[in-house]
């Protein structure tokens, strides 16, 4: 994902002393991208108590697919989850354009409330079949190595939180991926904390985002009438 400012019209509305707080800091945000932006990094922390995550190897078996399209993402969240993640957000969200919308599909919400910023992303992606997902979601653990597996999400599941410094202001973004038959999940989920510049704590992005991606994939096989 690329790394975008905060939105202008957040940016005009907040206090003269948030606005300088903010002043070189950005957030991650972009549809579907294949992981989450590139930061200056200073450290990468791996999901509390994970392992190495990853499919095993992709199946010699005919070529198959369950779903053709990618849900609507701004209803593959429920509201109250929203509102626990990004306080202050509109819970609507905003769908971010795609070259087709058919297979890409990303919502995006965010929010200041007081000093603390919340950015919440969910991401589907259709692909031609089940050996393609597999082969697309190894290729982004493996770009996004230092987290672990997240059991019981979806056919593979794995998270990574990252903390970035920018201009003294630490960001945490937490990513979570996950694949069922050849579809894939997204979730990115950060924070910051901009009155005393530090980030929230890795547990509660990691779980945050593992949250969203649990509701995410519930709507994924809803929507081709599958069920856990």
């Amino acid at each position: 994902m690329r790394s975008l400012p905060l939105p202008l019209a957040l940016t005009a509305r907040l206090s003269p002393v948030v606005v300088l707080a903010c002043v070189g800091w950005t957030l991650s945000s972009g549809p579907a991208t294949p992981a989450a932006a590139e930061h200056r990094s200073s450290g990468k922390e791996s999901a509390p108590a994970a392992s190495s995550g990853g499919d095993g190897a992709a199946s010699s078996a005919p070529a198959v697919k369950t779903y053709d399209a990618a849900p609507a993402p701004c209803t593959g969240v429920p509201v109250d989850t929203i509102k626990s993640l990004v306080p202050g957000a509109k819970t609507a969200g905003k769908e971010i354009p795609s070259t087709d919308s058919k297979l890409r599909r990303t919502c995006s919400w965010n929010a200041l409330k007081g000093f603390d910023y919340r950015w919440l992303d969910v991401s589907y992606e259709v692909t031609a079949s089940d050996e393609a997902a597999t082969k697309e979601y190894q290729q982004r653990v493996t770009e996004k190595s230092g987290g672990g597996s997240v059991p019981g999400l979806g056919d593979s599941g794995y998270s990574v939180v990252n903390l970035t410094t920018e201009d003294k202001q630490q960001t945490r973004e937490g990513l979570v991926m996950a694949r069922a038959s050849n579809a894939l999940v997204v979730i990115t989920y950060s924070g910051s904390d901009f009155e005393n510049k530090k980030a929230p704590a890795t547990d509660e992005i990691n779980k945050g985002a593992i949250k969203a991606a649990k509701a995410a994939m519930a709507t994924l096989k809803a929507s081709a009438g599958k069920s856990d």
